[in-house]
């Protein structure tokens, strides 16, 4: 499993005095109200940064750091992503999963067709759909519980019941 994962990405700075523009990569974007530091790779290694304050901004996240006091050092910073120690992550709610833990899980269809893998997750806003690739296509597949019966997170595996009609030439 991954150690390190991304909550966010530095997108822009915000005036003059460091604050950085954080585009949020998760569902609970409070989730920094309670973040003190976090980790940016740099040439190949993560660096630590302390958070000195956190606001919110039209759907944004803004950051003040310790010791980048000035828009010339937050400009160096820009299109770096935040990562967290996954031992300090949010607390999933049982039958939820960080997406790059189901990326790359071979799908099954409740028979055990293999249906393809696991490429992408789409941000829906009242569902999430999960994009699997088979034969050079795609399948999206709703992230329902009436369709997504079993994640094995050990094997990679992932059981679907897809709707009557989803795929043409139903396996």
């Amino acid at each position: 499993m991954i150690e390190y994962l991304e909550i966010g990405k530095i997108i822009n700075t915000h005036g003059l005095k460091g604050e950085l523009k954080v585009l949020p990569l998760t569902d609970d974007v409070r989730r920094y109200d309670k973040l003190k530091d976090f980790f940016i790779e740099e040439k190949g290694l993560l660096k630590k940064y302390d958070i000195e304050y956190v606001r919110y901004h039209k759907g944004y996240v803004l950051l003040k750091l310790i010791g980048v006091e000035n828009i010339e050092q937050a400009e160096l910073l820009r299109n770096h992503v935040l990562k967290v120690n996954r031992k300090e992550a949010v607390k999933l709610p049982e039958g939820s999963y960080f997406i790059c833990d189901i990326i790359g899980m071979q799908v099954l269809d409740m028979s055990g067709n293999e249906l393809g893998c696991l490429i992408d997750v789409i941000k829906t806003g009242s569902n999430d759909v999960y994009v699997v690739e088979r034969d050079k296509e795609e399948i999206l597949i709703p992230a329902l519980k009436s369709v997504v019966k079993n994640i094995d997170l050990e094997s990679k595996r992932m059981i679907v019941d897809l709707p009557k009609g989803l795929m043409e030439d139903e396996v």
